[in-house]
């Protein structure tokens, strides 16, 4: 039984991710996650009581897959520079990834205050990885510079999810090249 209940939930989040990548905050329903999983409407909301549990569960699973993977490609270089440039490069790999799209598909405002949090600690552990980098580089205010580096990184994510002018690839090397040098390029 217990098996059966992680199946279906799994299958729900799946789909939600699914939904949201595709659709956005609107497509993401209770009716349209009983259809994609062929529950009944009424069985969706054993699992979650509403929109933002849904949201929250995936960022609660998906996030630190994505930190995680973050971190390792942070590993596989040796210097701060380029654990800097690989902090920022692979996070924006991730953007076409439909987990990362379906943890920004929804506004933060939709969630209610234990989610937010959640995602809040979560961007911190994140930030805490560069936070070393930034330090060996010299910074006096390394987790303030790691807060601004992300903003570079967060004002980039938004670029590429809105399908900007740029090329995603040209929005990927603006952002390396403005942390790693500024806006002296």
């Amino acid at each position: 039984m217990a098996e059966h209940r992680t199946m279906q939930r799994d299958a729900l989040l799946d789909a939600a991710r699914t939904l949201l990548s595709e659709g956005g905050t609107e497509a993401l329903s209770f009716p349209a996650l009983a259809e994609r999983t062929g529950l009944a409407r009424s069985s969706v909301y054993e699992y979650f009581r509403s929109r933002a549990a849904v949201v929250e569960e995936l960022c609660a699973v998906d996030f630190p897959v994505w930190a995680a993977e973050v971190e390792a490609a942070m590993e596989r270089v040796e210097t701060p520079e380029a654990k800097i440039e690989a902090y920022v490069r692979q996070q924006l790999a991730l953007v076409g990834d439909r987990r990362h799209r379906a943890v920004v598909a929804i506004s933060a405002g939709e969630l209610d205050a234990g989610a937010r949090e959640k995602i809040r600690a979560a961007h911190g552990g994140l930030i805490a990885m560069i936070v070393e980098a930034l330090g060996a580089l010299g910074h006096k205010q390394p987790r303030l510079a790691a807060m601004l580096l992300q903003g570079v990184v967060d004002a980039a994510v938004r670029r590429i999810e809105l399908g900007a002018a740029e090329d995603p690839t040209e929005i990927t090397e603006a952002a390396v090249a403005m942390t790693l040098h500024g806006v002296r390029g």
